[in-house]
């Protein structure tokens, strides 16, 4: 009789403990702009119990039953947040929105990085607006240190990556594609990145492989989200080279931010060879607003204004280049000037729908507007003699004389409206995503350019009948066109006993009747983390992709290159894309640090051949090349000094195209790269702090003017430079705890800054100026870009 009462005793302990252990607890976790939270760590304080948020920031798990249940929600970069359940019982739902932390980044100890399993990788981008850039803290600039991206010019924002066109990149805001202007031909005319980097929350970039949610674009993408202020918030700051100003502000249901950019980078400009009259002036205007209807309905705009011009009156030049056994000289007097004016104009209204917590639905109305004018009207007399020891100030011999007229008036009016839908739903472990987008495009052109070119008193090309321009091209078209895009695709993601994996497989479709062309893209990716050696990510890529034309891939030369005609029978560019890779994490000095590896394989089809002139890309307009590209991608990651991210970049690559029968490398093949981006501070006066950025990159090929590398082709010089910053904290960023006194009180950090471009002081080639006598015997006299300049700079967070 005892022995059964103890049994009945310890039957009902076991079912009252099995009782109390059935508390599920499940929500979801987002940020200060409501979007979801992947990777949080969320754990019942005091016991093991614990989880992370999935991509959709959802998480469960079930806890003992107590009085009092504590949940300890914690992610790098944001503020731990903590939440009390009182007599818990049943299921209970608990959502939580956490902040940013408002720590100096110095300040926060990174333990680990998040794994990339997919083809996009996520760059912070505000720890690096104190680095030394020429175009003043351009998100393009951090891109361009990345491995398997070059940029051989630093007054662009335009990059190539992986052997690509400048054109194959495609830039989204806030979810909505960008344009950059058409008629740009040199970095001088560029002005300012339509990135503000003053306004920039998130930055996902991907070099290749990445998913059909994002356009018909064969080499990249760059997806920018812009940020929604929590409270008032503004920064300004100044160099010689221009200055910038932010401001935001939020209510309870209205966020504000607007950004302001001036750049006139006439001191930069005059360090080149061609002296003369500078006279750029760049603006920039761009606004983020957000209105919180009720917690179903957003309805945001964003907004961009940039006017640049860009005004050059040329005085002279002297060039020397060759060896120093066959040493040259190139010296031109300049009559005439150049004007030019780009005027951008975009908006975009999004209205945003979740209808529940696993559904939501965005309708997006856009507008692009480009009206771009170019003209000039600049002579010259140049000589070109064989430098020496004898002669006139050490001039051994005339090899050229001559006269030459440069005429352009180039006008280009486009626009792009467009409207799409979007759809985002989340099942269980899957995310399903869908849209649809119609783009409505006018193009307006009216272009005439000539060259006329006189050498020892003959007319070039010369006939000896006729006065003959060695150039001439004339333009006018008006084109009006319509595309429809849609896609779907699934994610899906899963924490198994063997591993996480991811997988996002998905389909674009896309119709374009100038062309009558129809196209279906298929898209996969598959990523996986191995649970036995979860410092190993491995992901693998591939899919079909497009390169739909936009205006400048299908301008046809006819008439002996002198007329352009548009060619309705263009074909988009395709590629097959092949992409393994892996990461590998581990501790060194103490310190974390992550090691990347990728390797690709693109095969090139329906290619349309084009040269390169420094940031003048010409096409064929015509598909009659085929190629391939392949390479390897190499990336170190890590605090080399604690507290600071830095990084080292190396890229071996190869491209090649059949250029009419001929097997030549494509214009941007750059087959080996270096980049390295380096920050560090001085223990002793951790208020001083410098940034390094150097870039080692193989020469491209290049031919002479209206010729073609199956003609023959040679490489310019590799490009070479080292820019350093230095950084002295007038007010140091607050530290939690911290407060100030008096005006002081509104001022977050004010930074003072001396930076050196080009610290070496080298002449890297942008292009060539061809010289021809007579004879008919062509000369290249190298262009070359800036050369060291020193810049002061004062920035200021309040």
């Amino acid at each position: 009789m005892t022995l059964l009462r103890y049994i009945l005793f310890l039957i009902c302990v076991i079912c009252g403990v099995a009782a109390q252990a059935q508390v599920k607890i499940h929500g979801k976790v987002t940020d200060a702009d409501n979007n979801p939270l992947e990777f949080v760590t969320v754990r019942v304080a005091g016991t093991a119990t614990g989880t992370t948020t999935g991509l959709e920031g959802n998480y469960q798990l079930s806890a003992a039953q107590q009085d009092t249940i504590k949940l300890v929600f914690t992610c790098i970069g944001y503020k731990e947040v903590e939440r009390q359940l009182i007599d818990a019982k049943g299921d209970q739902t608990v959502n939580v929105r956490m902040y940013q932390s408002s720590k100096e980044l110095a300040e926060i100890e990174v333990t680990e990085f998040k794994k990339q399993t997919g083809s996009l990788q996520a760059i912070d981008a505000g720890s690096y607006k104190l680095s030394p850039d020429v175009s003043g803290g351009s998100i393009e600039s951090l891109i361009t240190t990345m491995a398997g991206v070059n940029s051989s010019n630093e007054m662009s924002s335009q990059y190539s990556v992986r052997g690509g066109s400048y054109d194959e990149n495609s830039v989204y805001i806030n979810g909505i594609e960008v344009y950059r202007p058409l008629l740009v031909t040199s970095g001088q005319q560029e002005g300012l990145s339509i990135i503000n980097p003053d306004m920039v929350d998130k930055v996902n970039f991907s070099t290749g492989g990445f998913p059909a949610e994002y356009g018909d674009k064969m080499a990249s993408v760059l997806d920018i989200t812009y940020r929604q202020p929590e409270s008032f918030e503004g920064a300004v700051s100044g160099s010689l080279m221009g200055g910038s100003l932010s401001l935001g502000q939020s209510t309870r249901h209205f966020s504000q931010l607007h950004g302001v950019r001036y750049k006139r980078n006439t001191s930069l400009l005059s360090s080149m060879e061609t002296k003369g009259e500078y006279d750029p002036n760049f603006f920039d205007y761009q606004t983020n607003l957000n209105y919180r209807i009720n917690s179903k309905w957003q309805l945001s705009f964003l907004g961009n204004i940039a006017i640049n011009n860009y005004n050059f009156t040329p005085v002279n030049r002297t060039t020397n280049f060759g060896t120093a056994e066959d040493a040259k000289q190139f010296t031109v007097y300049f009559d005439g000037k150049e004007k030019d004016r780009f005027e951008t104009y975009f908006g975009a209204l999004t209205l945003r729908y979740r209808p529940s917590k696993s559904t939501d639905y965005t309708l997006l109305a856009s507008g692009y507007l480009t009206n771009e004018l170019v003209t000039y009207d600049i002579s010259g007399e140049y000589w070109l003699d064989q430098a020496g020891t004898s002669g006139e100030g050490g001039i051994g011999g005339e090899l050229g004389v001559g006269r030459y007229h440069e005429h352009a008036r180039d006008r280009i009016r486009a626009s792009v409206l467009s409207l799409a839908f979007r759809g985002n739903t989340s099942v269980a472990h899957h995310n399903i995503s869908y849209g649809l987008t119609f783009n409505h495009e006018n193009v307006y052109e009216r272009s005439r350019e000539w060259e006329l070119r006189d050498s020892a008193g003959f007319s070039l090309p010369n006939n000896g009948e006729t006065l003959e321009m060695i150039y001439t091209l004339t333009s006018r078209q008006d084109l009006s066109s319509n595309r429809v895009s849609l896609f779907a695709q699934d994610s899906y993601r899963l924490n198994a006993s063997s591993g996480y994996f991811s997988f996002n497989g998905g389909i674009r479709m896309s119709y374009w009747d100038f062309n009558k062309e129809f196209l279906i893209s298929p898209r996969v990716n598959v990523g996986y983390v191995p649970a036995t050696n979860d410092h190993w990510a491995f992901r693998f890529a591939t899919g079909l992709y497009y390169q739909s034309p936009f205006y400048k891939e299908f301008r046809m030369p006819v008439e002996n290159g002198t007329m352009i005609k548009l060619n309705n029978e263009i074909k988009s560019q395709r590629s097959w894309q092949f992409i393994l890779g892996a990461d590998y994490t581990f501790r060194m000095f103490n310190r974390p640090f992550k090691l990347s590896g990728e390797a690709y394989y693109k095969a090139l089809s329906n290619l349309i051949p084009y040269e390169v002139d420094n940031l003048k890309v010409v096409y064929d307009g015509v598909n009659s090349s085929s190629g391939f590209a392949t390479g390897v991608d190499f990336k170190l990651f890590g605090q080399f000094v604690p507290g600071s991210d830095s990084w080292i970049s190396f890229s071996l690559m190869k491209t090649q195209e059949d250029l009419n029968g001929v097997k030549v490398p494509r214009p941007n093949d750059q087959r080996y790269s270096f980049a390295l981006y380096f920050t560090d501070y001085f223990p002793k006066f951790p208020k001083l702090k410098f940034s390094l950025r150097g870039i080692f990159a193989d020469g491209l090929p290049t031919t002479a003017p209206r010729s073609s590398r199956d003609k023959g082709y040679f490489r310019t010089p590799a490009y070479k430079r080292v820019d350093i910053g230095f950084s002295y904290a007038l007010l140091s960023p607050l530290k939690e705890g911290e407060q100030r006194s008096g005006f002081l009180r509104h001022l977050k950090s004010v930074w003072l800054g001396l930076d050196c471009f080009n610290l070496f002081d080298i002449s890297n080639v942008s292009s060539y100026y061809w010289v021809t006598d007579v004879n008919d015997i062509q000369y290249a006299v190298p262009n070359y870009l800036t050369r060291r300049q020193i810049n002061v700079r004062l920035s200021i967070d309040f």
